[in-house]
C-alpha cells in the first residue's frame, strides 16, 4: 500500500489512538487546584454585613477583605468526619503530625496527617480508653480531655468521666492508669487519688514529668508520670459559699508560666463561681490568690487558659460571659464581654489564647468560630464553621499555624491559609487522590467530588442510594470489624489462653487412651463381666482359694432376732 493514501487527518487520529510510550504514566496532581477547592465561601459574616452598608469603591473593599483573610488562617478548610457524636477535645503533638480527637462516643481517634490523602481522610486507629492490655472493656465513659505532652510527642493524657487519668503512647497503647482514691475516707488529703470524676487536666509548662488534674471531689492533684499509685501533691479547695459544706466541684484547670518568669502558676475554676490561683512549685497549703465571685455561682466555667507570658488569664463561664484577668492583680476582671455559653450541654467547651497570645479563640452555640482581641475582648473575626451545630472545642497549633475545631455533629475541621500555614492540611492536599481499593470501607472514604473539603458536608452515616456501597453491600467491613461478605468467615482473635490450650485433634493424636474420656465408666466395666460358664478375667486366679460366703437363712420374720425387727 502506498504511503500517499494516508492524509494528515489520518495521521493525527492514529497518534491519538496509539500510546506515545509504554509503562505506567504519572498524570501528576494539581496542588493549587486542590487547595483552591478548599476555599471557604464565607470568611467573616460580621464584616461582610458591614461592607454591604458601607458606600465605598468595589476595589477598595476587595483589597480590605483580602487583607483580613490573610490576617488569620481561616481562608480554607478541610473536613474530618470520623466520630459519631460530639467531638469534646482535640490535641496534636508538638510537630503537628499526629492528631488525636476524643468524643462522647467513648472513643479516641488517631490520625496521621502526614499519611492522609485528599480521598482517604480517616483515622488509622480507634482506641477505647477502657480496653487494657490484659482484659476486655468492662465500662465506657465519655472522653473529657485529650492532651499531648507539650515537651514530647511520645505520649498523651486522657481524661474521661471517671476518677482515673490514663497515659497513652502516641500509637494509642496504654502506658499507665493512675490510681483511684478511697471514696469512704472523709479527709481528701489522705486519699491516694481522686475519689470522684476528673473534669480537667494540664501539663507542667517546663517539667515533662508532671501534670495536674482537677476533679468533682473538690481537689486539685499534682502527679508524676512515673508514679501512678499516688499523687505528688493534694490541694483541697474549701469553698466559702454558704450551704456547700466546704466542698465544690472543680470545673477546669490550667498550668502556665508565671509573670515573673521564674516559676509557674496553677489556676482552677470551681462550680461555686470562684477562681483560685496557686504557685506551681508550692507551697500548696494556701492559694496565692482567690476570687470568690469570678463567675455566677452554680454555673459551669468550662473554658480557662493562661497566656504565654503568664500575665493574663481568660475564662469562659456558664453565666454567658468571657472575662480577662491579670495574675499580678488577681482581684477584679480587666475586661468582660457577653458570650452565649454551651457548657450546660457541652461541659468541655473551651477557650484558648493564640500561640503568640495576640488573639483569643472560642466556639459558639451557632457553630461559629470567634476570634477576639485579648485587650478589648471585641470580636476581630466571626466565621461559620458548622452552622446549626455548636462548636465545642478549638485548638490553634503553633507550628502549623492552623486552627482545629470540633463540633457537636462529630466533625473535625482544619482551618488554614496557604500563605500563613505550614504542613498539616497542606501536606494532605499536596498528594494525589488515592484510588479507592475494593476492600476499603466506603463510610471512611470520600469521593473525589466533595473531596472532604469545603462545600456540602460528606454524608458518612450510611450508603446513599446509587452509591458504590449501595450497589456492592458486601464490600468492605462493618463497624465491628466483621466482613460484609457472608462467604468470608470471621477469624476470631487469638487470645494468650488459646495459644497454650491444645485442641481436640492434638489430644486425640498425641495422648494415649485419650478416647476413654468419652466412655461411660459403667459400660466400660460391664464389658469385662464374665458370662455364664466363663472364667473371670480379673478374679479367676482366686476362684479356688476364695472361701465360700455362708449366710444364715430365716424361714419367716418370727425367727429373726428382736433387734432387727425393731430396726425395721
Amino acid at each position: 500500500m502506498d504511503g500517499t493514501d494516508f492524509s494528515t487527518d489520518d495521521d493525527e487520529a492514529m497518534r491519538e489512538f496509539l500510546p506515545t510510550g509504554f509503562g505506567r504514566h504519572d498524570g501528576g496532581v494539581n496542588v493549587e487546584a486542590q487547595i483552591e477547592r478548599c476555599r471557604r465561601p464565607i470568611v467573616d459574616e460580621r464584616k461582610q454585613a458591614a461592607v454591604k452598608d458601607k458606600d465605598s469603591d468595589d476595589d477598595d473593599s476587595d483589597e480590605d477583605s483580602e487583607d483580613e483573610e490573610d490576617e488569620f488562617p481561616v481562608s480554607h478548610e478541610l473536613l474530618i468526619k470520623t466520630h459519631d457524636r460530639t467531638v469534646t477535645s482535640i490535641t496534636l503533638d508538638p510537630s503537628g503530625t499526629r492528631l488525636v480527637t476524643g468524643s462522647t462516643d467513648c472513643t479516641l481517634k488517631l490520625h496521621d496527617l502526614s499519611a492522609l490523602t485528599p480521598t482517604t481522610i480517616r483515622a488509622f486507629k480507634t482506641v477505647d480508653p477502657f480496653v487494657s492490655k490484659a482484659s476486655a472493656p468492662t465500662e465506657s465513659h465519655a472522653v473529657h480531655q485529650v492532651l499531648f505532652s507539650p515537651h514530647s510527642g511520645s505520649q498523651f493524657l486522657v481524661i474521661t468521666a471517671n476518677p482515673q487519668a490514663r497515659l497513652f503512647s502516641r500509637d494509642g497503647e496504654l502506658i499507665s492508669e493512675f490510681v483511684k482514691g478511697d471514696m469512704y475516707l472523709r479527709d481528701k488529703n489522705n486519699t491516694k487519688g481522686h475519689t470522684a470524676e476528673i473534669t480537667s487536666a494540664a501539663w507542667h509548662p517546663t517539667n515533662r514529668e508532671r501534670f495536674v488534674t482537677a476533679g468533682t471531689d473538690s481537689t486539685v492533684r499534682i502527679w508524676d508520670v512515673n508514679k501512678r499509685m499516688k499523687q505528688e501533691e493534694v490541694i483541697v479547695h474549701k469553698s466559702r459559699a454558704a450551704g456547700s459544706a466546704g466542698m465544690t466541684r472543680m470545673t477546669s484547670i490550667a498550668w502556665g508560666t508565671s509573670a515573673e518568669g521564674n516559676g509557674s502558676v496553677v489556676v482552677s475554676a470551681a462550680l461555686d463561681g470562684s477562681l483560685v490561683m496557686w504557685s506551681g512549685e508550692g507551697p500548696f497549703h494556701r492559694p496565692a490568690g482567690e476570687i470568690r465571685d469570678a463567675h455566677q455561682r452554680d454555673t459551669w466555667t468550662s473554658g480557662l487558659d493562661i497566656s504565654a507570658d503568664g500575665r493574663l488569664v481568660i475564662t469562659r463561664g456558664g453565666d454567658d460571659t468571657i472575662k480577662l484577668w491579670d495574675t499580678r492583680k488577681f482581684k477584679t476582671p480587666v475586661n468582660t464581654t457577653s458570650h452565649a455559653s454551651t457548657s450546660s450541654q457541652y461541659p468541655t467547651s473551651n477557650i484558648q489564647f493564640s500561640p503568640n497570645s495576640g488573639s483569643v479563640i472560642t466556639g459558639s452555640e451557632t457553630g461559629h468560630l470567634h476570634i477576639l482581641n485579648p485587650a478589648t475582648l471585641r470580636p476581630e473575626l466571626i466565621t461559620p464553621v458548622t452552622p446549626g451545630s455548636p462548636l465545642v472545642t478549638v485548638n490553634w497549633h503553633q507550628k502549623l499555624n492552623q486552627i482545629f475545631t470540633g463540633s457537636a455533629n462529630g466533625q473535625t475541621t482544619i482551618l488554614f491559609n496557604p500563605k500563613l500555614s505550614h504542613n498539616g492540611a497542606l501536606t494532605i492536599l499536596s498528594k494525589a487522590p488515592k484510588k479507592r481499593h475494593l476492600d476499603d470501607d466506603p463510610s471512611f472514604t470520600t469521593d473525589m467530588d466533595p473531596l472532604g473539603m469545603a462545600g456540602d458536608p460528606v454524608n458518612t452515616s450510611g450508603p446513599t442510594p446509587g452509591s458504590f456501597a449501595a450497589r456492592h453491600p458486601t464490600v468492605g467491613l462493618t463497624a465491628s470489624g466483621r466482613s460484609r461478605d457472608p462467604r468470608r468467615p470471621h477469624i476470631p482473635a487469638v487470645t494468650p489462653f488459646a495459644k497454650s490450650t491444645p485442641d481436640e485433634k492434638y489430644v486425640r493424636e498425641n495422648i494415649e487412651l485419650s478416647s476413654m474420656r468419652d466412655e461411660d465408666p459403667r459400660e466400660a466395666l460391664l464389658k469385662y463381666q464374665p458370662k455364664e460358664g466363663e472364667k473371670s478375667v480379673f478374679t479367676g486366679a482366686w476362684e479356688k482359694t476364695q472361701p465360700k460366703t455362708i449366710y444364715k437363712e430365716y424361714d419367716s420374720d418370727e425367727d429373726e432376732p428382736e433387734a432387727k425387727r425393731a430396726k425395721r
